[in-house]
């Protein structure tokens, strides 16, 4: 008999699981329940819109909602619209795949100040994420960016770059209108650890000198290299790569651009200070132990900012009726099988991902990840669900009037947004508004509801 699986959330984890699922020669029915009337996460809504090359992953991630076993079910949120027992009447195990969207917060005075962003929800603003707001507060001149990874290097870029360098991608017109107003000149990258152990790919950190109108300042002040450093880029050749390209910028004299990214190391923040908004940002010098850590050496600096955006990784959220950790902020697990609170495993209930494994690793990680996951599903998992055919989720959530988008409503939306970008010369133009995502992904069935 056919199995089948729900696999909740629609970004690479998600999607590589149910495309290993339909490849693994047991007969499966996979539904992917996303919250979004979109499908891709991350993909989507969490890299740079002037990383395109980077969103090629779209092109297979496309093929596995195309296949026959698989059925998108976009605008279906876990936890409101449908719950983990409900799941269970309809499919034999269910993947939890949510990812992280969150802000992992720094514990830092001053961190709620207003001017104070995380660097997730600015993502999500200038990525045309529909749940944020429009408008986004570009008021600053100089700007603090916290951390030493891609995305850290994404908001220094955005904030930094014109808005008609940005035209050319595909940010919808709100995002433009507000870059477009941004008055930053000045972006301040902090690190707390020294440049062998920075988290940026070598791609990521050459790109930032492409832009004509932004200089690149690597400070000397805290650019330090011990053994310990050296024998780590000698196993890492990516951090061999970017620690050679910093090594070329030491230094560098500007050359008269009008806006600036300054990369500082060695300087860890400790408070975020102002009266009833962002001021200044203080941090300490920190100096390397040796063994690849740091201490602080007690050396403090003031900072005039007038807005911090935190950089410092993302965060998975709980989920209705499942266990969590908050401390690791992921769901408890052994191999894939989700634990409840006394350690035991759930029947039929899976996770793969992020919220699995925590924010790290790149693409082949999520793979991996979601094999040794699905490995153990098929295992132990039997056709034991109450409700199978697939029609009978469809009348469920109709029922609750759930607007529910399959593979061909988000197939407009798609061929719509690529529409609009031919119109433009652009490749792309993102719609922001769910309501018209709705619209023109079901054109019909909406005018009735």
């Amino acid at each position: 008999m056919t199995l089948r699986i729900a696999i909740v959330g629609g970004g690479p984890a998600g999607l590589f699981a149910a495309d290993i699922l339909a490849k693994s020669g047991t007969p499966v029915s996979v539904d992917v329940i996303e919250r979004l009337p979109t499908p891709y996460g991350l993909v989507r809504y969490g890299v740079a819109p002037d990383h395109p090359r980077i969103k090629e992953i779209v092109k297979a991630l496309q093929r596995v909602l195309a296949r026959p076993e698989v059925r998108f079910l976009g605008n279906v949120e876990f936890g409101v619209d449908v719950k983990l027992e409900d799941l269970h009447e309809f499919y034999d195990a269910v993947i939890i795949a949510t990812g992280a969207m969150a802000d992992r917060a720094l514990d830092i005075p001053g961190e709620d100040l207003p001017g104070s962003f995380g660097a997730a929800d600015f993502v999500a603003w200038y990525d045309g994420h529909p749940e944020v707001a429009r408008t986004w507060p570009l008021t600053a001149q100089n700007v603090a960016v916290l951390g030493a990874g891609n995305v850290a290097l994404d908001v220094a870029r955005v904030l930094a770059k014109t808005a008609d360098e940005m035209l050319t991608t595909d940010i919808p017109q709100n995002v433009y209108d507000g870059l477009k107003a941004n008055r930053a000149t000045d972006v301040h990258v902090f690190a707390r650890r020294g440049p062998a152990y920075a988290k940026f790919s070598p791609l990521e950190l050459r790109e930032l000198a492409h832009s004509p109108n932004v200089d690149v300042i690597v400070h000397p002040e805290g650019f330090e290299v011990d053994a310990a450093s050296m024998e780590h880029i000698a196993y890492n050749k990516q951090a061999k790569m970017v620690l050679d390209t910093l090594a070329n910028w030491v230094a560098r004299e500007p050359s008269g651009k009008p806006h600036r990214i300054h990369l500082h190391f060695l300087e860890q923040p400790v408070a975020i200070e102002g009266d009833g908004a962002v001021g200044r940002l203080r941090t300490e010098r920190t100096r390397l132990t040796g063994d690849g850590g740091v201490v602080g050496t007690g050396q403090l600096t003031d900072w005039d900012v007038q807005a911090v955006y935190r950089a410092v990784g993302f965060r998975s959220t709980p989920l209705t009726g499942l266990p969590f950790e908050g401390r690791a902020a992921v769901i408890p697990h052994d191999g894939g099988r989700v634990l409840d609170l006394d350690g035991n495993p759930i029947p039929g209930t899976y996770v793969t991902g992020w919220i699995k494994r925590g924010p790290v690793g790149l693409i082949g990680h999520t793979k991996s990840d979601a094999a040794e996951t699905v490995t153990h599903l098929l295992a132990e998992t039997r056709a034991i669900a109450v409700q199978r055919e697939p029609e009978a989720v469809n009348a469920y959530l109709a029922d609750r009037h759930v607007q529910v988008v399959e593979f061909d409503g988000w197939d407009r939306l798609d061929q719509h947004e690529l529409a609009l970008g031919d119109e433009q010369g652009r490749a792309r133009v993102k719609v922001v508004d769910r309501g018209d995502m709705l619209r023109i992904a079901r054109p019909t069935l909406t005018a009735i509801h």
